[in-house]
């Protein structure tokens, strides 16, 4: 049974930090693609932060959305099957809540948010992040 679990996140002021973790397991975690989304009240589900690692090389390439560059950083441990997003100066339009997800084919950018065939495929159950002003 596939599963993804996020944890870290929290209520902290503007200009805080905060950092993400999403444990997998009942796969593989060196075999997939994997990013963070988020989803505020009200809105669309947006992508945040992408890893793509190529199988062939095993070189990494971040893709992050306009609004969390320079600020977010996605990172992965495959030995602890674990991604990461570290937030940095956090801003109030940052609240959401944020998921994980991962699939077994490369993510693509359309409109908003990354995608592939089956949207990806394994999803987490979410972690809240509050940034007030």
């Amino acid at each position: 049974q596939v599963q993804l679990v996020e944890s870290g996140g929290g209520s902290v002021q503007t200009g805080g930090s905060l950092r993400l973790s999403c444990a997998g397991s009942g796969l593989t975690f060196s075999n997939q693609y994997r990013g963070w989304f988020r989803q505020a009240p009200g809105k669309e589900r947006e992508g945040v932060a992408y890893i793509d690692t190529r199988r062939s090389s095993g070189l990494s390439t971040t893709y992050y959305t306009d609004s969390v560059k320079g600020r977010f950083t996605i990172s992965q441990d495959n030995a602890k099957n674990t991604l990461y997003l570290q937030m940095n100066n956090l801003k109030p339009e940052d609240t959401a809540m944020y998921y994980c997800a991962a699939d077994f084919v490369p993510l693509k950018w359309i409109g908003s948010s990354w995608f592939t065939p089956t949207s990806p495929t394994y999803w987490g159950q979410g972690t809240q992040v509050t940034v007030s002003s």
